[in-house]
């Protein structure tokens, strides 16, 4: 059995996130020792890097619930586990695209600048006006 503080320690999820995880109920209420310490087990433990490694690609805690339920069910097939894989990999795709565009503006904005006061500074005066920028982005 772990205390919450090993717990945070093996997984790398601090102490508040994981009482946040069990209010939410991705976590099972844990035990208590005498003293009213939560114990964790090996499983509970392993259900939390679970988690985090969910977190760590963007996935939001409905998804991680949605896939925590799917989990208990070994034998059934994968196909609402994929459907939340691609999805998450159809929202990570549309946020890199539109990093890249701002990328590419904010280049442009940075390289504009060829004045020598702030009166006549590019990057204050494209920040003013949206109508200075190439793209939307």
């Amino acid at each position: 059995m772990l205390t919450i503080g090993q717990l945070s320690r093996r997984t790398g999820v601090k102490i508040p996130t994981i009482r946040y995880y069990e209010q939410m109920g991705l976590l099972a209420p844990p035990e208590r020792s005498e003293g009213n310490q939560r114990r964790y087990t090996p499983e509970e433990r392993d259900r939390l890097a679970f988690i985090k490694h969910a977190r760590d690609l963007g996935l939001k805690i409905e998804a991680i619930r949605e896939l925590i339920e799917l989990s208990v069910h070994p034998d059934q097939p994968c196909a609402g586990a994929d459907r939340i894989a691609a999805e998450q990999l159809h929202a990570v795709r549309e946020r890199i695209g539109k990093l890249r565009k701002l990328e590419r503006e904010l280049a442009r904005i940075a390289t504009g600048c060829d004045g020598e006061q702030i009166k006549d500074c590019y990057v204050i005066r494209a920040l003013a006006s949206h109508d200075l920028c190439e793209d939307e982005h």
